[in-house]
């Protein structure tokens, strides 16, 4: 081969490998972009794989959660425990009908009542007042840490299931009364815990069931329910052991209350005028607005009816007296053979057998 053969082949042979090259170069370029492709496919795949799972996680969470285990659901969101539904049942009492709460101090007792098909109230439950602070008599001022006396209203707007005492709800203090007498204080409370600073603390327990009761009672169509607060019993015998308090004619004004509810067992109609409660009055002119600092417009009072527990036992005739043989029999055993067992001051080794007739306990 001479030279100018050598030199055409050389030239010939140049452009095959740089063809070769771009080739070549094109199947880098095409698997490295396929390769990027199926990393990028497998990403996102992971990264939906991912998703699926938290997704997956949210809804067994929420299906648990909807499901009825009771630690998800918020306390006054709870249905009442199964032996307070029976106790509801037992008594003729439903979950929504209206409630009326009664807090005595002295006692540390509240009472809740609810209403029947005929419109009074029976006693539902008694519960244990837990804290309270202050003596017996009212409120007077921010600060003084006492708990109101008085009739209050509750509506819904006053329930507070965030309490930072679990649940309460705000008694309505100060009302028109308080109002009257430039008495002052704020968000006084039933609510839960066992410390109180002018409130009435129940425990949790006790306010849930409590909390649980008043706001089916007012979900249910009750407008408002009424809270008396009282310092004690208004009893006669409790009224003139305290005939010397400070408070007396204040107490006895409340007591007006309380003795209208004790007999007819409706709650009593509050107005207030002239600084006092005027209780179960109607205005001659019902048109008339009061004035709880000014004088009392004309008013007659209502008729008082009694509950029909209280009708039955006025009209029940007290029994004869038993006379004769029958009245031995309900007599002990012992004191009609005139036997004794043993003597009066029993020694170690002696015992009685007591009365025949069993004692009734208080």
């Amino acid at each position: 081969m001479d030279g100018q053969q050598a030199y055409n082949m050389a030239n010939r042979e140049v452009p095959k490998r740089r063809r070769l090259g771009r080739s070549a170069k094109l199947r880098l370029n095409l698997s490295s972009s396929i390769l990027a492709e199926v990393r990028k496919g497998h990403s996102r795949m992971l990264r939906s794989r991912g998703i699926t799972a938290v997704i997956a996680a949210c809804v067994v969470a929420l299906v648990a959660a909807l499901a009825g285990c009771g630690q998800f659901s918020p306390p006054y969101m709870k249905p009442l425990s199964a032996q307070t539904q029976a106790l509801l049942a037992e008594k003729g009492m439903t979950e929504d009908s209206p409630v009326l709460i009664r807090i005595f101090k002295a006692e540390s007792e509240l009472e809740v009542w609810k209403a029947k098909d005929d419109g009074r109230f029976y006693l539902f439950k008694t519960y244990p007042i837990c804290s309270y602070s202050g003596d017996l008599g009212p409120k007077v001022s921010q600060g003084d840490r006492q708990a109101p006396e008085g009739f209050y209203l509750v509506s819904l707007d006053q329930m507070n299931p965030r309490s930072k005492y679990h649940l309460s709800f705000n008694i309505g203090f100060p009302n028109a009364y308080d109002r009257a007498y430039g008495r002052t204080g704020q968000d006084i409370m039933v609510h839960g815990d066992c410390t109180s600073a002018g409130c009435y603390a129940m425990t949790d327990g006790v306010v849930e069931e409590i909390f649980i009761l008043a706001r089916q009672a007012l979900e249910g169509g009750q407008a408002a329910f009424q809270i008396q607060a009282y310092p004690f019993r208004m009893t006669a015998a409790k009224m003139a052991a305290h005939k010397d308090d400070q408070w007396y004619d204040f107490w006895k004004n409340l007591k007006e209350g309380y003795d209208y509810f004790e007999i007819s067992h409706l709650p009593p109609k509050i107005e207030v005028c002239d600084k006092h409660y005027l209780v179960n009055a109607a205005f001659v002119n019902r048109a008339a607005r009061t004035d709880p600092s000014g004088a009392c417009p004309a008013f007659e009072r209502l008729p008082v009816s009694r509950a029909p527990a209280q009708q039955e036992a006025a009209a029940k005739p007290k029994p004869a007296p038993i006379k004769g043989y029958s009245a031995s029999l309900t007599k002990p055993l012992g004191s009609i053979l005139r036997l004794s067992f043993g003597p009066s001051k029993p020694a170690d080794r002696a015992f009685t057998l007591g009365p025949a007739t069993p004692t009734v306990g208080k």
